[in-house]
């Protein structure tokens, strides 16, 4: 199970790049111009900071999955409460339900879910401006910490996957496993990679990405439905 949940994890994120290029294409180009030297930085020297970045956003998403992980199953061992326990797996396999209709753009949904995390962004936000200019990647790591929290519902929808594991190794996993599968396409971003970029904009490759986490949000909704019911 935890392989599986790991990999699936991983396959979200990479089927999520369609969003993440339009969420953070904008964040990734105004680091991208941050960086010691401007355009004149050469792509290897790029690729340093693109990465530490990342691995800053990375870093969050798994302690985030971690605390709902743990939380989660410190209530259960406290209460017993399977059946919430049911009740949050059904939530997250409705949450990528979601997130599989808005990147193949048939429903905006979960944008109004997105809007939820905008306080506690604007709070953070300026703490990442503050440690601008990125004269070493270490900067750039802690940049990628604050970007880590920027509202984001394939984020969200993967952090209800971490909650319903009820589990902190397995919350971090879930959560690390995301966000690793939605590295390529912001390194990508970060390299200008335009061929990746069309590709990813495609209504082919988004309709194609959208109906895969729809039916794998569905199965685990029929899953944990099936758990309830019992």
């Amino acid at each position: 199970m935890t392989e599986y949940n790991f990999y699936a994890a991983l396959l979200v994120g990479l089927l999520g790049g369609a969003h993440c290029l339009g969420m953070c294409g904008g964040i990734v180009g105004a680091f991208s111009q941050a960086l010691p030297g401007g355009n004149a930085v050469t792509l290897q020297q790029r690729m340093g900071f693109v990465l530490a970045y990342n691995a800053g956003r990375i870093s969050s998403y798994t302690l985030a999955g971690v605390a709902v992980g743990g939380a989660a199953g410190a209530l259960m061992a406290m209460f017993a409460l399977d059946p919430l326990l049911a009740g949050l797996q059904a939530l997250a396999g409705i949450m990528l339900c979601l997130m599989g209709l808005y990147i193949s753009q048939l429903s905006k949904a979960l944008i109004h879910i997105e809007a939820l995390g905008q306080p506690l962004w604007r709070r953070l936000a300026p703490l990442g401006q503050a440690i601008l200019p990125l004269h070493r990647p270490g900067k750039a790591y802690l940049v990628g910490l604050v970007w880590g929290w920027l509202p984001c519902g394939l984020v969200y929808s993967t952090l209800t996957w971490a909650l319903a594991a009820a589990d902190p190794w397995q919350g971090g996993l879930i959560m690390a496993g995301f966000g690793l599968g939605t590295l390529p396409t912001l390194v990508a971003m970060g390299a200008a990679a335009d061929l990746l970029k069309r590709i990813l904009n495609s209504k082919k490759f988004r309709l194609m990405s959208g109906l895969v986490l729809i039916a794998y949000g569905g199965q685990m909704t029929y899953i944990a439905l099936h758990q309830f019911l019992k």
